[in-house]
């Protein structure tokens, strides 16, 4: 049988106010407003989906302390969207951690691994590497020689850490992703593309989230630096020597070139991509599929290809429609002209 709480535990777990609902009442699961059964908690953490939570059959519905006219139980919170993860956790908690290196892992000598920490099957350890205290490296997972993993970091299964790497504490880092590939340097002699040596390294800080197969390059000499509490998904690109800040925002399939510098708490939508040797300003917003050529302000929102400040591009976007019918007019207007003026007709 799964978790199962009743609605005076899940208000006293998320600290919320309990209102027309038996405290004694059985929840046993959580599930979206469509969904939700009788059995079930839902939320709602935008006033958009209100319908949906007057029409959910869900037994209780987590809400923000303004919300009314809903008619399940409610338990209402400050912030649904906080609550909503502590809700989670606890109906889904955490497998507890598991201790020790697999009998086909093969960590080196001069390896050195935590005693609580877990190597999975077939995960390799090289020279002088370091997992730290109830770390996970997962199965097929490598990490090179002289890197670091510190506390409590998770390596899903085939994560590459290369030599020389160093991963902060609390770090998640989710499939196939790899920290520390060469940086893409080369130099044309006349003849060939002559490659730059990458002699510089990787710093991943504290309580970073990495997507899976992301990459992030180590520099061609110094560091790439990603700072505290940066979040980046799945299948993003960040270049040799670029320096992010904290708690910046890299939604899927950025591509971030070399030597760039985005501000803390900076947001790059889905596939937003930034040329080499860019500032981004703290607070900055690129919006999806920007094409940023040039430095971006601290706290703007900027947009398109390539991008200008929103309220720019949205007006370029709207003169653009209108575009069609301007060449139509066009046209007729040189038709006109050319019979006035006695020429052939068009």
């Amino acid at each position: 049988m799964g978790a199962q709480f009743t609605l005076l535990r899940i208000a006293e777990a998320l600290g919320a106010t309990l209102e027309g609902g038996d405290p004694a009442r059985v929840i046993r699961g959580v599930a979206p407003l469509d969904t939700a059964g009788p059995e079930q908690v839902s939320f709602l953490v935008n006033a958009r989906y209100s319908r949906a939570a007057v029409q959910s059959a869900a037994g209780a519905v987590v809400v923000g302390r303004e919300v009314e006219g809903l008619p399940q139980a409610l338990l209402r919170v400050d912030s649904p969207q906080t609550a909503l993860i502590a809700l989670l956790r606890l109906f889904h908690p955490a497998p507890p951690a598991a201790a020790g290196i697999h009998a086909t892992a093969v960590v080196a000598g001069s390896a050195r691994v935590d005693p609580t920490a877990f190597v999975g099957a077939c995960a390799v350890v090289e020279p002088d590497a370091r997992v730290g205290a109830r770390s996970m490296v997962g199965a097929l997972c490598f990490i090179g020689a002289g890197a670091v993993v510190g506390d409590d970091v998770v390596l899903h299964p085939r994560v590459v850490v290369m030599e020389g790497v160093a991963i902060g504490d609390r770090v998640v880092v989710h499939a196939g992703a790899v920290l520390g590939a060469d940086g893409f340097g080369y130099a044309f002699d006349g003849t060939a593309h002559r490659k730059i040596p990458q002699v510089g390294g990787l710093r991943i800080e504290d309580d970073v989230e990495i997507g899976a197969n992301s990459t992030i390059d180590r520099a061609t000499l110094g560091e790439t630096r990603i700072r505290r509490g940066s979040k980046i998904d799945n299948l993003v690109q960040v270049g040799h020597n670029c320096d992010l800040g904290e708690d910046v925002i890299l939604v899927s399939q950025v591509g971030v070139s070399g030597s760039c510098k985005i501000g803390s708490r900076a947001v790059l939508a889905g596939q937003v991509g930034v040329a080499d040797h860019v500032t981004i300003g703290a607070g900055a917003v690129l919006l999806a599929k920007s094409g940023v050529p040039n430095d971006v302000p601290a706290g703007e929102v900027w947009a398109g290809i390539p991008s200008r400040p929103v309220g720019e591009t949205r007006r370029i976007w709207a003169a653009e429609t209108l575009l069609p019918g301007l060449f139509r007019k066009v046209r007729a207007l040189e038709k006109r002209v050319r019979e006035l003026e006695g020429g052939p007709h068009a």
